[in-house]
C-alpha cells in the first residue's frame, strides 16, 4: 500500500503518519488488508524525519503540477488531504484561501482521476460548513450553510469529492471534524486556536486572552481521537457511506466555561486564572455560527468515537502532547 498525506508536515499530519505507520497495514482495493510498503508525507515544508524506511518527504506547493507527479510516482493507493489554510487566515486572505483550499484540492483529485486505479480519499472538512440558525445537534443530512470562507471553501472540496466519487474517479469520503485540541505549539491563525491556547499557554505559565464568553459552547475532539477517526473513515467500505460521501464526526459538545473548569481541577487555579476573557468581535462571530453538537448517527456506526470529557482531553495533552 502506498499513501500520501498532505500536510504531512504538521501536527496531526506527523501523528497520522506515525499511527499508520504503528499500525502497518490498510484496506486496498479489494477490501483486503495490505501491509503498508510506502508513506508520502507532501507539505509545504519537509518536516521532521520520522526514522523510517518506508516514509518519503515532499517539500513543496500542493497546487505544484510537477510536486504532484512526484508524490505520485509508483502510484497511489490511498490519500488523507489533510492540506489547507486555516479558517481565520482564509477569511482575512480570500485568495489564498481558495487558491490552496479549492484550487489545490481540485488539482489533487485530477491527479487521483489521473491514477490507474482509483485510489481511496478522506478529505478533511470541518464543522464550518454548516451555519445561521441550527438545531442543538445538528444532523448527519443537515443542509451546508457556511457563514465564512473557510466554511465555503471546505462545503466546495466536499461537493468535488462527492462529484469525482460518483463518477468512479475515486473512492472518496469527507470527514467533518470538530475543533481539534489541544494542539501543542505556536497559535496559529485559525478563528479556533483560541480553544488550545485557553488550555496550552496556561499550563506553559502564560496568560492566554480568550475572544469569547464563558457561554460559547463548542464541539471538540482530541487529536488521538481524531486519528483513530480518521482511520476508521479510511477503512469504511465505499458502501457503508451516504450518497452524499460526507459523515459528520462525533466529538463532545462543552462551554468555554466548563474547558476552563476542567483545567482548574487539573492544573489548579493559578493556571486557570490565566485565562482572560478579552472578546474579539471577528473571531466570536466565525465561531458563532458553527455547530454546537452533532448527532453523527453514521460516523459512530462507522466505528467512530468522541473523547469521553474534556478533562480527559486536558490530561491526554499533559500526557502525550505537550513536549510535541
Amino acid at each position: 500500500m502506498n499513501i500520501l498525506i498532505t500536510g504531512g508536515a504538521g501536527f496531526l499530519g506527523r501523528k497520522l503518519a506515525a499511527a499508520l505507520l504503528a499500525r502497518g497495514t490498510l484496506t486496498g482495493p479489494d477490501g483486503a488488508p495490505r501491509p503498508l510498503t510506502r508513506l508520502t508525507l507532501l507539505d509545504i515544508a519537509s518536516g521532521a524525519d520520522l526514522g523510517d524506511a518506508r516514509v518519503r518527504r515532499l517539500a513543496g506547493d500542493l497546487a505544484d503540477t510537477e510536486l504532484l507527479d512526484r508524490a505520485f510516482e509508483g502510484g497511489v493507493d490511498g490519500v488523507f488531504h489533510l492540506a489547507a489554510v486555516v479558517s481565520g487566515e482564509a477569511e482575512a486572505n480570500f485568495d489564498l484561501g481558495w487558491r490552496v483550499n479549492v484550487d489545490a484540492t481540485r488539482a489533487l483529485l485530477e491527479r487521483c482521476r489521473a491514477s490507474p486505479g482509483p485510489p481511496r480519499v478522506v478529505f478533511t472538512s470541518s464543522i464550518a460548513v454548516f451555519g445561521g440558525t441550527l438545531p442543538e445537534r445538528v444532523p448527519d443530512d443537515q443542509a451546508l450553510t457556511p457563514q465564512s470562507s473557510y466554511g465555503a471553501q471546505k462545503a466546495v472540496g466536499e461537493l468535488l469529492v462527492h462529484d469525482y466519487a460518483r463518477k468512479g474517479f475515486l473512492d472518496g469520503r469527507s470527514l467533518r471534524l470538530p475543533t481539534i485540541t489541544v494542539r501543542p505549539g505556536k497559535p496559529n491563525k485559525a478563528a479556533s486556536s483560541f480553544a488550545s491556547g485557553i488550555i496550552r499557554e496556561p499550563l506553559a505559565g502564560i496568560e492566554a486572552p480568550c475572544p469569547v464568553d464563558r457561554a460559547t459552547r463548542m464541539l471538540l475532539q482530541s487529536p488521538r481521537a481524531v486519528i483513530g477517526n480518521l482511520v476508521a473513515g479510511y477503512e469504511a467500505p465505499a458502501s457503508a457511506l451516504p450518497p452524499s460521501h460526507s459523515i459528520s464526526v462525533p466529538g463532545i459538545s462543552v462551554t468555554v466555561g466548563e474547558m476552563v473548569d476542567a483545567l482548574r481541577r487539573v492544573a489548579g487555579d493559578a493556571v486557570a486564572d490565566r485565562v482572560i476573557f478579552r472578546h474579539d468581535p471577528a473571531v466570536d462571530r466565525i465561531v458563532r455560527t458553527w455547530p454546537r453538537d452533532f448527532d453523527a448517527q453514521r460516523g459512530r456506526a462507522l466505528g467512530m468515537q468522541a473523547d469521553a470529557s474534556f478533562e480527559a482531553i486536558v490530561r491526554q495533552y499533559l500526557e502525550h502532547d505537550r513536549q510535541s
